[in-house]
């Protein structure tokens, strides 16, 4: 394979948060910085140059020793390199030298963060913008580090020589990709990148992404932060992203070529491209209806993955909308959080996330179909990865909901403030309290800024902003009656205000005095 491979409508919530409370003098130390507006942060498809713009400032972030890169990024700044360039060059960068191999997860997070810190950026107000950025930019440095000891890979120029023609292309690249192929997939998606749509290069990619669970949800999450990525630093950038890509989706560390094993992960994918054949045909019209919402959601824990498909296909041909369904998968998620706080529960919501982003972008319907059931088959298979950790308890989203009716919450800036003392010191009772505000009349955008604030301050690990990012941006895409429930599950993996600050603070601090 020509990638070395040693094994060693986001606009509308960027305006919900662009408010501060009072937590917000924390992060008055990035004045210093060139305010972005919020016009700086859309980013122009084509703004910059690989060749002529981008390259400086990429290897300046490659060879820059990890102790004096945010100076040197702050001194670039000063000088008139703008968000869009920094975001660029650290994708490039983050996809130049970190494999996503042998896991699309770990070290890879670099990568798959970018464009949650992209999101916080956006929805922050002007001079809190850079936080996140330089965040990712120290992150990167400290997993580059880590490839160059595990095993010193880069990514290699494609072999011009062996690519198909552009008329084969498409073929070859679903059959490599079918068939598991890394050498093969490599070469024709570096010539599907200079000549197909991004459109269809999309619509390939999020079936594959969605097909199996492998590294915990992460190739449907590289699917989704990669083009969304991609869409904000011009696709001139695509050819290596989407070469990074394919290589990941291709992973199967530890099991046999799946195109020739008969493995359970695989099942569901398999199951599902046939139940989308049933799929009534004005699937789309369907009525919400709550009493499903429930009925599935008690499943989830439970039921297998061929089960809630099954059972969501027979919602769906009932006359259902599939909203209801992504409700149950949102909230079982959420649940599932709640009961084993920590990496599974919250991996099954930014899969969620990532895949009804596919669901919503896709422009192919068979596709759409397949995202929906794939999305109701994960959750139980992340039920059984949870099992294998330990003890996931029994508590619900509905026993949330009736102990936050005994709690007596004022609708206004002091009971955020006490929500997110709890958030550090008693999680199930913020989460009553928080839904109780939410019930009295509270500001939900409040609470979204409050926890994006202590995210920029308390943040630690790429979990931190991946999870908000897309706790955050779900939050509007449940239907009314279940977004309240939603939101106060989302305290489990969110920081309180009473956590200590990340270092990175004050080490940005010092890097733009």
């Amino acid at each position: 394979m020509t990638i070395s491979a040693s094994r060693r409508s986001f606009l509308s919530f960027s305006g919900l948060c662009t408010a501060t409370l009072a937590g917000s003098a924390e992060l008055g130390f990035l004045s210093k910085l060139p305010a972005l507006s919020a016009a700086q942060v859309q980013l122009p498809s084509r703004l910059v140059d690989l060749n002529s713009g981008i390259e400086p400032l990429v290897r300046i972030i490659e060879s820059s020793p990890r102790d004096t890169l945010l100076e040197l990024v702050a001194s670039r700044i000063h000088q008139g390199t703008s968000y869009q360039e920094v975001l660029a060059a650290l994708f490039l960068a983050g996809v130049r030298n970190v494999q996503p191999r042998p896991a699309v997860g770990f070290k890879f997070h670099s990568v798959l963060v970018v464009h949650s810190a992209h999101l916080a950026s956006m929805a922050s107000s002007n001079n809190d913008r850079w936080l996140p950025i330089f965040w990712a930019l120290d992150y990167f440095k400290a997993t580059q580090l880590e490839e160059e000891k595990q095993s010193g890979w880069k990514m290699n120029a494609v072999a011009e020589d062996a690519l198909p023609l552009a008329s084969k292309a498409r073929e070859n690249f679903i059959q490599s990709m079918d068939e598991w192929d890394p050498e093969a997939a490599d070469l024709s998606i570096a010539r599907l990148a200079r000549s197909a749509s991004q459109q269809d290069l999309f619509d390939l990619f999020c079936r594959f992404g969605a097909r199996d669970l492998r590294s915990i949800g992460h190739k449907a999450i590289f699917v989704a932060n990669g083009f969304r990525t991609l869409n904000c630093i011009g696709w001139q950038h695509a050819e290596p992203v989407l070469r990074s890509l394919a290589f990941a989706l291709q992973n199967h560390e530890g099991d046999p070529n799946p195109a020739s094993s008969e493995l359970e992960t695989d099942q569901p994918y398999r199951e599902n491209v046939d139940n989308i054949l049933s799929i009534r045909e004005d699937w789309l019209d369907g009525k919400l209806d709550p009493s499903a919402t429930d009925f599935l959601l008690g499943r989830l824990s439970e039921a297998s993955p061929s089960e809630v498909a099954r059972l969501s296909v027979e919602f769906l041909n009932k006359g259902i909308s599939p909203r209801s369904i992504w409700d149950a998968v949102y909230l079982g998620s959420g649940e599932l959080l709640m009961r084993q706080p920590g990496i599974v529960g919250l991996h099954t919501l930014t899969t969620a996330n990532a895949l009804h982003y596919a669901y919503q972008t896709t422009t192919d319907e068979s596709t759409r179909k397949l995202l929906l059931l794939q999305a109701c088959s994960f959750v139980p298979m992340f039920y059984k990865s949870a099992r294998l950790r330990g003890d996931v308890g029994t508590k619900s989203v509905r026993d949330v909901s009736e102990s936050a009716k005994e709690v007596d919450t004022a609708n206004n800036v002091e009971s955020v403030k006490q929500i997110f003392e709890l958030v550090s010191r008693d999680k199930p009772a913020a989460a009553q309290k928080l839904l109780s505000y939410l019930r009295a009349g509270g500001d939900a955008q409040q609470v979204m800024t409050r926890a994006r604030e202590l995210v920029f301050l308390k943040g630690r690990d790429s979990h931190d902003y991946k999870f908000s990012s897309a706790i955050l941006e779900d939050y509007h895409h449940l239907s009314a009656s279940c977004k309240n429930e939603f939101l106060a599950l989302s305290v489990f993996y969110l920081k309180g205000s009473e956590d200590t600050n990340s270092n990175l603070v004050e080490r940005t601090r010092r890097a733009i005095a």
